[in-house]
């Protein structure tokens, strides 16, 4: 399949893939992801495809939106047959805007288009004020196994910088809710080094998630992107940036604390009580599965090629309803970018990488430099230490 496409080719009408891709859909695992671009208002570090009511314009509405994401189901369909769905995961934006129903109705969608495995994992991401007991019970009947909630910090302070709409209490609350309803593996999101954060505030996060009976928890690292709220903040000096120093001495708290309490990391910033309280979506993700991204900008991989959607909600309706494929754009991933995005991904996992994989000279530095564990390496696998996980892109960077 090498050069078979230029990067940007327009995508078919149809959405039909190259033959040679479309047969193998699916052979190392098969997911479906749903974006759902609404938010109730606009976080200030957010650089996500999402739009508040006074941005999204005309052309296109939280009412019609599972009908139009059900019109792209149809046309994935026709260009793929993968034998079954491993996982399905909703993300945003705020998924949760729309109702319980309607992202029911999505799920049932996938399930008519393509068979969902007997144990599929299905999720969907929440911000915490946009849940309550029962519509978390009918997400739970609609199907739903697993929800990820994104509280990022349970101080007050914080939260305000982030712009977050939730008080300091509400994500934990509704953790237990979620477990109440029946929801077999609860996720709270954490970010850390937030301007004004101080090592207390994590620390008080960290007990909260903890004490809030989640099995599984994130952690990232503030990321100040181009064009937010928050950038813009900064560069006025309204705030100070992150600091590096910071943010490492956040990470080293979280696998402190996380560990005691029973959590063992599987990817630099994923932390789970047991093998299946992990994000197997996510392991799909990183180790090389397909997946078909549904939504307005949603990215998707099969077979080696890559694929993308219009971002704006109404061109995404509007392609939809002109019964056309909402996809913008295409590339054919080579054998290197494939060798090279793989690097990339599983050096972060916990399980590694075989050292056959990558560049032995910048393997042995690593493991010289203390980033890497002797015993793993003597074994023939590339694993980071606690140090290798802090310098992890470094290490990826000298490995490739």
């Amino acid at each position: 399949m090498a050069g078979a496409l230029p990067d940007g080719e327009p995508v078919p009408q149809d959405g039909s893939l190259p033959p040679d891709a479309a047969a193998s859909a699916g052979k190392n695992g098969f997911a479906v992801y749903v974006h759902v671009p609404f938010c109730a208002s606009r976080c200030g570090y957010c650089d996500f495809n999402t739009y508040t009511a006074s941005e999204l314009g005309g052309g296109a509405s939280r009412e019609t939106y599972a009908d139009t994401v059900l019109s792209e189901l149809r046309l994935a369909g026709n260009a793929i047959k993968p034998q079954k769905v491993d996982t399905v995961f909703v993300g945003g934006g705020t998924p949760t805007l729309l109702s319980a129903d309607d992202l029911g109705r999505i799920l049932d969608g996938v399930a008519q288009v393509w068979p969902l495995s007997d144990d599929a994992e299905i999720t969907t991401e929440a911000n915490p004020e946009s849940v309550t007991p029962d519509y978390l019970r009918k997400l739970r009947r609609h199907g739903f196994t697993r929800i990820s909630l994104g509280m990022q910090s349970s101080s007050p302070a914080v939260l305000k910088i982030l712009d977050r709409q939730h008080t300091a209490g509400r994500a934990p609350q509704a953790a237990r809710e979620a477990r109440e309803a029946g929801f077999e593996h609860v996720n709270l999101d954490l970010i850390y080094g937030t301007p004004g954060e101080t090592p207390d505030d994590f620390a008080a996060s960290l007990r909260t998630v903890i004490d809030a009976g989640v099995d599984h928890v994130s952690a990232y690292a503030l990321i100040v992107e181009d064009g937010t709220r928050m950038a813009a903040r900064m560069r006025r000096g309204e705030l100070p940036y992150p600091e590096d120093d910071v943010a490492a001495d956040r990470y080293l708290a979280a696998e402190e604390a996380l560990s005691a309490a029973g959590f063992g990391w599987y990817e630099v910033s994923n932390w789970a009580t047991s093998a299946g309280a992990r994000c197997r979506h996510n392991l799909l993700y990183w180790t090389g599965g397909d997946w078909w991204g549904l939504g307005p900008g949603a990215h998707s991989h099969v077979g080696g090629v890559r694929w993308w959607n219009v971002k704006h909600p109404a061109a995404y309706a509007t392609r939809l309803a002109d019964g056309v494929s909402p996809g913008h754009a295409r590339e054919l991933l080579t054998d290197e970018d494939r060798r090279v995005e793989d690097i990339m991904l599983r050096v972060r996992l916990a399980e590694g990488i075989p050292l056959a994989q990558v560049d032995d000279r910048g393997a042995k530095q690593a493991l010289e430099d203390g980033l890497l564990v002797p015993e793993a390496y003597a074994n023939g696998q590339l694993i980071l230490t606690l140090r290798g996980r802090l310098l992890a892109d470094a290490v990826i960077r000298d490995v490739v």
